[in-house]
């Protein structure tokens, strides 16, 4: 059954994924409307077919930008757009198959009943993870842990999630970063440091082979440094923010006071 909602839309950034973009946009909309699709200067002839599938579909949109500027930026645009047609959350999730589709309703549904929050996929890895992602990811996410000062972020990169539209567009606006594989990361911290609170739900990744029509645009050195530069900047400004965030944290833990 589909399920249909004024205020919560399902946001999906894609970039030449070939043939896969369909399935998962396919599997998107059996369960979910509006499905809103951002093709980031694909040249693979997605775009068209993305527009194809729309034209027959009102619950199927789809932007097209011209260049590529990154999973961030595709998905301000998306955001952006989001906002003026006045909805309040949007679902990320990737376009190459790798986020389980069928979750959606119980993920829409927890950021239904807790607005304020952000609603993180937690992975469950299966044999398909390529071993060094998966310990790599590790050291992403201890730095994450102490941005935060504990604020419960389970995973720092895992893209399958639910954000308050208007918190996200503010935090993106102020800063030029963020607009490429830094997104996912940085996004979780800087809500964090507006007190957006995290909530975790367990979510299977596949990493699908080529053979299945997997394809990745991840490049360990290029994309390692952009972390490294992003967790530089994120300390240094952790750093100045400190004191409020330890006052913040302090309020929360205090007993209540009648």
């Amino acid at each position: 059954m589909t399920l249909s909602s004024s205020t919560h839309l399902v946001l999906i950034p894609s970039y030449n994924t070939g043939a896969q973009v369909y399935a998962t946009v396919r599997a998107a909309r059996a369960l979910w409307q509006p499905v809103w699709v951002v093709v980031d200067g694909s040249n693979d002839g997605t775009a068209e077919g993305l527009q194809a599938m729309a034209a027959a579909d009102p619950g199927l949109r789809v932007w097209v930008r011209s260049q590529n500027a990154g999973k961030g930026a595709a998905v301000l645009h998306g955001l952006r757009q989001a906002a003026a047609a006045g909805y309040t959350h949007a679902l990320t999730m990737d376009s190459d198959g790798q986020h389980p589709a069928r979750l959606i309703p119980d993920f829409m549904q927890a950021s239904m009943a807790r607005r304020e929050a952000m609603i993180l996929g937690r992975p469950i890895f299966d044999a398909s993870a390529p071993l060094l992602r998966v310990r790599g990811r590790r050291v992403s996410n201890w730095w994450t842990h102490l941005e935060t000062l504990g604020a419960g972020v389970a995973d720092s990169l895992y893209g399958f999630r639910v954000y308050p539209v208007g918190a996200l567009v503010a935090v993106m606006q102020r800063q030029p970063w963020m607009r490429r594989f830094d997104f996912d990361t940085e996004a979780v911290v800087r809500l964090a440091w507006r007190g957006v609170k995290p909530i975790n739900i367990d979510a299977p990744v596949k990493y699908l082979s080529a053979d299945e029509g997997g394809v990745s645009h991840f490049r360990y050195g290029r994309d390692n440094l952009l972390l490294s530069w992003m967790h530089l900047r994120l300390m240094l400004e952790f750093g100045l923010r400190l004191p409020v965030l330890l006052w913040r944290k302090a309020r929360r833990l205090a007993p209540f006071q009648p």
